[in-house]
């Protein structure tokens, strides 16, 4: 049996001497501890040394990727032809049928085998003659560097990296400059504090602060090449009447230092911002045309790359830039954001609130279709993306033009109105729902108050009665002289209606009374029965 085994410097053919041995697969180990046991399973055959990193490059990729090199190939003819009777063991399956194919060898490959090359990998140095460790494992380091720059595909024309880099250097420097400026604006600000109102632009500021210096120089320099004449006499006549304060030398010294750092710092983000639209320019010329190149690079930093943007579904483009809103809003089961990134585009600036969302799906599918055609395309033209974008500008200007002609009224389709609905209600204030009192029923009340008036009625009818009986005791002759005469009135006048009440004003003032006193005797039973109770307690207690 033969063994085929791979190094960093070349290719190694070992002879199995004593085959038997390499049946206990478990034990295999044990015959490896020593390079004296290994020599006596195995013995070297053929070494063949690469020449170069190159060579070894090559031989390591096609042996990853599973095929036979012209190298590999040759030697096999070469040495395994003449014992083609013999088994060649080879650690990858893949390879073993490739060589069975091309060259119709016998190839093996088991757990037998695995454990071999693990044993003959722990005593590789024994096994083959005049090749030094310190240089086997110069070519290991050499050809692993090499294997994994090949791997991550690293290349300089690789221009999307650049963008990445130059696209978060940019926002880096936003952030500093924001930072230097608003420090220089407030140290400065506690010196000649009215400067900072009548120069509003920051960088034109800081060159006024270092070409000046102390305020009081304000009227002897010349800043009309900073400022126009106006702001510049407005800017002298507040230098005389300042109310800030005075400030050494060398505080002066300190803020024309930090002015400089913010002018170099505005002229390198203009110096990187041109080499990154030449660098959108160059790479993807049709997303720089549909969306900007800040906007653009953005998208591609986000993705990673441009070919891993190109994968992404249009509705993915739309949102990148806000997964955190779009979670969010699917765990509270809220209505999910419109737009990432794309929301600083030019065409989604223009368009209406309202008609943001329409403006920005339309945009990602067109912007989409432009990423896929720079990413995989081979023309360089912007042709595509320039088609695109007034596709989109026809669709805002309808958009917005729909919504002119439905409010003017012109147009055929658009002219009907909607008839006009009054929905607006006349309420008025209910003071029942300020009572704190427990809510009655009418019908209830409507019992009660008849009640009541029942229990008058009939108070008063006794209190009549007992009146009469006493008028009867007290004037016996005068009350039968009375129905006498009222007999005879009735019988010689029929013309008198008949069944007159008595005069009402008497009973009224008699039922008033009779409330007052039955209300009265009710108190007086009340208080009675609460002092009583009191006391029954107040004994309990004691």
């Amino acid at each position: 049996m033969l063994v085929l085994f791979e190094t960093a410097a070349g290719y190694a053919i070992f002879k199995v001497l004593n085959e038997k041995k390499l049946q206990e697969v478990d034990s295999l180990w044990k015959e490896f501890e020593t390079p004296e046991k290994a020599n006596k399973i195995v013995k070297l055959k053929h070494f063949e040394k690469f020449q170069d990193t190159t060579e070894a490059l090559a031989a390591s990729t096609a042996l990853v990727e599973g095929k036979l090199s012209k190298n590999l190939k040759k030697i096999l003819k070469k040495i395994v032809a003449k014992d083609a009777h013999e088994q060649l063991a080879v650690a990858d399956a893949k390879l073993g049928g490739v060589i069975k194919d091309k060259l119709n060898l016998s190839c093996i490959h088991s757990p037998m085998v695995t454990e071999l090359m693990r044993g003959i990998r722990s005593q590789i140095e024994g096994l083959i003659t005049g090749l030094p460790s310190r240089e086997m494992a110069a070519m290991c380091l050499g050809l692993a560097h090499s294997l994994s720059r090949y791997k991550l595909k690293f290349s300089p024309d690789k221009v999307d990296t650049m963008i990445i880099q130059a696209i978060s250097l940019l926002d880096d420097l936003d952030k500093e400059l924001n930072n230097y400026i608003m420090r220089c604006r407030e140290w400065y600000g506690w010196h000649f504090p009215e400067l900072g109102k009548i120069i509003t632009d920051n960088l034109t500021y800081c060159k006024c602060v270092r070409k000046v210096g102390d305020r009081s120089n304000f009227a002897s320099s010349d800043v009309s090449d900073i400022v126009p004449e106006e702001i510049e006499a407005d800017v002298k006549a507040a230098a005389e009447i300042s109310m800030g304060t005075e400030v050494s030398e060398e505080d002066i010294n300190n803020i024309i230092h930090l002015c400089d750092q913010v002018i170099e710092i505005s002229e390198y983000r203009t110096q990187l911002y041109d080499y990154l639209k030449n660098r959108m320019m160059a790479i993807a010329p049709n997303l720089t045309v549909m969306v900007g190149e800040l906007v653009g690079a953005r998208l591609i930093a986000h993705a990673g790359s441009l070919l891993n943007l190109a994968k992404h579904p249009a509705s993915t483009v739309q949102l990148l830039g806000a997964e955190k809103a779009l979670f969010r809003a699917l765990k509270t089961k809220r209505d999910t954001p419109k737009f990432g990134l794309i929301y600083h585009a030019s065409l989604v600036g223009q368009s209406n609130p309202k008609n943001k969302g329409k403006i920005s799906r339309m945009l990602a599918a067109k912007t989409a279709l432009t990423i896929r055609y720079d990413a995989l395309g081979e023309d360089t033209n912007a042709e595509m993306g320039a088609e695109n974008r007034l596709k989109v500008e026809t669709r805002l200007r309808l958009l917005e033009e729909r919504g002119i002609r439905r409010i003017s009224g012109t147009g055929k389709a658009l002219a009907k109105a909607d008839k006009y609905q009054n929905k607006s209600e006349v309420k008025i204030f209910d003071p029942s729902g300020d009572s704190t009192l427990p809510a009655v029923s009418k019908k209830r009340k409507i019992q009660e108050v008849e009640e009541q008036d029942a229990e008058v009625a009939v108070k008063a009818k006794k209190f009549k009665a007992e009146m009469k009986e006493e008028a009867t005791v007290e004037n016996d002759e005068p009350v039968k002289k009375k129905k006498k005469k009222k007999d005879k009135g009735k019988q010689a006048g029929e013309e008198e209606v008949e069944g007159e009440e008595p005069p009402s004003s008497p009973p009224v003032e008699v039922t008033h009374l009779t409330i007052i006193r039955d209300s009265c005797f009710v108190f007086a039973k009340r208080w009675l029965f609460i002092r009583f109770n009191r006391r029954v307690l107040m004994s309990v207690e004691a």
